[in-house]
C-alpha cells in the first residue's frame, strides 16, 4: 500500500515506504527528547522526557511524555493504530513537527481531559551536529535481539511548560537537553513466551548492565555509551566528543570504563566516574580523560512510560484504535522493584578534567544495573547494595 512518503527518493528496498525491509515483529522507528531548566534553576527540580515510536509490523503507534517535579511523577501517554502514513508522528495530543531535519523539531502535548497535570509546546534547537552512534547488535539462541541504529545531538529549548496549570517559560539560555532517534530490531509489543530462555541455565545469566551519559559543556558535548554482559565483555561501546565548533571533526575518546557507587539497599547510582583511555592512554597517565558524574534528579523512566515494567502498557501493545491516559505517582511511593528494574534517567552534573583543566557541565546520565553483574557484586536480580 503506497503512503505520500513514495513519492519521495528514500526507497531502500523493493517494497513501498509503508514496508520496512524485515518482517520481524520487533523492527520499530522512535523518538526521544529530554528537557531540564538546568542546574542553577532557581525553583522546584524538574526533568522532562517525551518519547513517540512507530512499530510498522505491529501496526500500532505510541507516545509518551513524563515529568519528574519533586516528588511528583507525572506521565502522559497515548496509542493508536498506526495508519497507511508513516509521515503522521501524532498520537492523539502528542505531536512532533520536524522544522528542520537534524537541527530544530517541536513537541506539543495538548491538554486533555484524560491527562490535564501536563502540557507543553516545546521546539528544540541543536547545539552540536548530529552523531551516529555505533551499531547496537546482539544476538541470544540463534535469535537477533538487537539490531539498532541511533544518532543524537544537545541543544536548548524554548517554548511554555504547563505543569499542575502553571505556565512555566522555557528560553534558551538556561533550558537545555538532548534528542536522539533511533530505529532498527528490539524486543517491543506484547511479552513474547520466553521458551528456552526460561532454562535457569539461561535465565541465571541474563542481565543489563547499561550506561548512556550524554553530557553537555559549552564547547562540546560527549556521548558514552556502555553496554556489558554479567561478566564484563562489552557488547556495545562508543566514546566520543562532538564540538559546537562545526567545523571540527568529531573526536573519538577511546575505551571508556566505569566506577559506580550504589545506595545502600538498591542499586541507585549515587556517584559514578567515567574514564576514557584515549590511544597510548594505559601507558601514559595524561592521555586518560576523567569525568566525575554526581546524579542530581533522578527519573525512573520506565514507571508508566511502556518500557516492560507494567504488562498492560508497553511499546508497540495494541491498546486500540486510540486511547489516551494520564497517571500520576509519588517518587516516594514507587515500590522498590520498580526503581531496580528499569533505567533511570539521572540528571547530573558532569566534571571533566583533562590536562590539568576542569569544566563543568550537564545531562543525561542513564544507568541500569539489572540482574547479575560481577564488576559490582551483584549475583541475581535480587541482590542490593550492602
Amino acid at each position: 500500500m503506497l503512503s505520500p512518503m513514495d513519492d519521495y527518493p528514500i526507497h531502500q528496498v523493493a517494497e513501498p515506504i509503508r514496508y520496512v525491509g524485515t518482517s520481524d515483529r520487533n523492527f520499530y522507528d522512535r523518538y526521544y527528547f529530554n528537557c531540564h531548566p538546568g542546574l542553577d534553576y532557581d525553583g522546584e527540580p524538574l526533568f522532562l522526557i517525551v518519547g513517540l515510536g512507530q512499530y510498522p509490523n505491529l501496526g500500532v503507534t505510541d507516545g509518551f511524555a513524563v515529568l519528574r517535579r519533586g516528588d511528583d511523577h507525572i506521565v502522559a501517554r497515548a496509542s493508536k493504530a498506526l495508519g497507511s502514513d508513516r509521515l503522521d508522528i501524532t498520537v492523539g495530543p502528542l505531536r512532533i513537527e520536524v522544522l528542520e531535519g537534524l537541527h530544530r523539531l517541536r513537541v506539543v502535548l495538548e491538554p486533555t481531559a484524560e491527562a490535564p497535570d501536563l502540557s507543553f509546546d516545546l521546539v528544540f534547537e541543536s547545539d552540536i551536529p548530529a552523531s551516529l552512534e555505533a551499531r547496537h547488535f546482539h544476538r541470544q539462541l540463534e535469535r537477533v535481539t538487537f539490531d539498532t541504529q541511533r544518532f543524537v545531538q544537545t541543544g536548548r529549548w524554548s517554548g511554555i511548560l504547563t505543569v499542575d496549570g502553571e505556565a512555566i517559560p522555557v528560553t534558551p539560555d538556561t533550558w537545555r537537553g538532548n534528542r536522539d532517534r533511533s530505529w532498527g530490531v528490539r524486543p517491543v509489543g506484547e511479552a513474547e513466551p520466553p521458551g528456552r530462555r526460561a532454562d535457569p541455565a539461561i535465565a541465571g545469566e541474563q542481565n543489563f548492565f547499561w550506561i548512556y551519559a550524554i553530557m553537555q559543556f559549552e564547547a562540546f558535548s560527549i556521548v558514552a555509551i556502555m553496554q556489558e554482559d554479567r561478566h564484563g565483555r562489552r557488547i556495545l561501546e562508543d566514546a566520543t566528543r562532538v564540538w559546537t565548533d562545526r567545523t571540527r571533526e568529531p573526536e573519538w575518546l577511546g575505551r571508556p570504563e566505569h566506577d559506580l557507587a550504589f545506595a545502600a539497599g538498591g542499586r541507585e547510582v549515587t556517584a559514578g566516574t567515567l574514564e576514557f583511555h584515549r590511544p597510548g592512554g594505559y601507558r601514559k597517565p595524561d592521555e586518560i580523560l576523567s569525568v566525575a558524574c554526581d546524579p542530581v534528579l533522578p527519573h525512573y523512566l520506565g514507571v508508566g512510560t511502556g518500557y516492560g515494567l507494567e504488562q498492560d502498557w508497553r511499546h508497540g501493545m495494541w491498546q486500540g484504535d486510540l486511547v489516551v491516559q494520564g497517571l500520576r505517582e509519588k517518587v516516594s511511593d514507587l515500590e522498590p522493584w520498580k526503581k531496580m528494574l528499569c533505567p533511570v534517567d539521572n540528571l547530573a552534573r558532569f566534571t571533566l578534567t583533562e590536562d590539568g583543566e576542569t569544566v563543568v557541565g550537564e545531562g543525561l546520565f542513564e544507568v541500569a544495573v539489572i540482574g547479575p553483574c560481577d564488576r559490582y557484586g551483584f549475583t541475581g536480580a535480587g541482590d542490593v547494595a550492602p
